[in-house]
This record gives C-alpha cells, sequence and structure tokens, in this order.
C-alpha cells in the first residue's frame, strides 16, 4: 500500500528529472576533467543521449536502473502492471535507440546507475576512459604498439 495518496504520488513522480541527474553529472563532471568535451542530450539523435562525444564517435546513456529495468530492481506494490508494462516498454525502446545510432555509425555505451555508487564508481569511469580511448584508436587506423622491456 502507497503512503500518499494520488495527487501526492503524481507530484513526487512528476518532479523526478530526466536531464541532469545525479549519475549523469557524475560521469560529466569526470569526462571533463579529463579534458574531454562533449555535447548534452543531442535530440537530433535517436533516444537523446545523454552525452555525445563526436570527435570519438561515441555517445553515452547513463540510465537509471528501476527506469530502464537494470538488475533485480524491485516493482512497486501498488500499480505494478502499469510500472511493468512501462519498464518493458522502455527496454524496447532503449535497443531501437541503441540500434538506430550503431546503423548510423555511432557507438553506444550505457552506464547503470548502480555502477556509480561509491565502491565501483573508479572503475567504472576508469573503463569507460579506456574504451573511449580504445575506440578513438581504432577509430584513427592507428595500429597497436609493441613495447618490449630490456
Amino acid at each position: 500500500m502507497d503512503i500518499f495518496d494520488r495527487q501526492t504520488r503524481h507530484r513526487c513522480m512528476s518532479h523526478i528529472r530526466s536531464k541532469d541527474t545525479k549519475p549523469e553529472m557524475i560521469v560529466r563532471r569526470y569526462l571533463f576533467a579529463r579534458g574531454y568535451r562533449y555535447r548534452k542530450n543531442c535530440r537530433r539523435l535517436p533516444g537523446t543521449p545523454d552525452i555525445v562525444m563526436r570527435k570519438y564517435g561515441i555517445v553515452i546513456f547513463v540510465h537509471g536502473c528501476f527506469w530502464h529495468g537494470h538488475g533485480d530492481s524491485h516493482l512497486p506494490k501498488t500499480n505494478t502492471e502499469f510500472w511493468r508494462r512501462k519498464i518493458e516498454h522502455n527496454k524496447v525502446r532503449d535497443e531501437e535507440n541503441r540500434e538506430a545510432l550503431k546503423a548510423m555509425g555511432w557507438s553506444v555505451m550505457t552506464i547503470w546507475e548502480c555502477q556509480l555508487k561509491p565502491a565501483v564508481r573508479q572503475q567504472t569511469l576508469a573503463e569507460m576512459d579506456y574504451l573511449i580511448n580504445k575506440h578513438y584508436l581504432e577509430r584513427m587506423g592507428a595500429k597497436p604498439v609493441c613495447l618490449s622491456v630490456e
């Protein structure tokens, strides 16, 4: 049973932001501090990616685990069927957007909210940094360098 009446719950849920969320800000601050430049919420691309790195050919989505059905997120106990349909629809839409972006030549990266918890945040951000650089080098046709230690 919900502790709020219908109007109060509606008001609370309508104030949940889709842009400039805390997880998104963590990723953006990290990228900016590392010298990466990007565009935010580019509406011209399918799915309005949270971060668009044109120079690198990469778009990044920062998804909330509940809203996009990641892992073991629990459904609310009230209006369960509505939430199940909504989250399934979000998953299908996410996949369609990902495929459309790939068809346009973009590399798509998804970072989940749970990957930005303090215990694993640095590892996630370091992996993201690595993948951005790896993709950029592959895109530019750079050949791997073998270093020998004497």
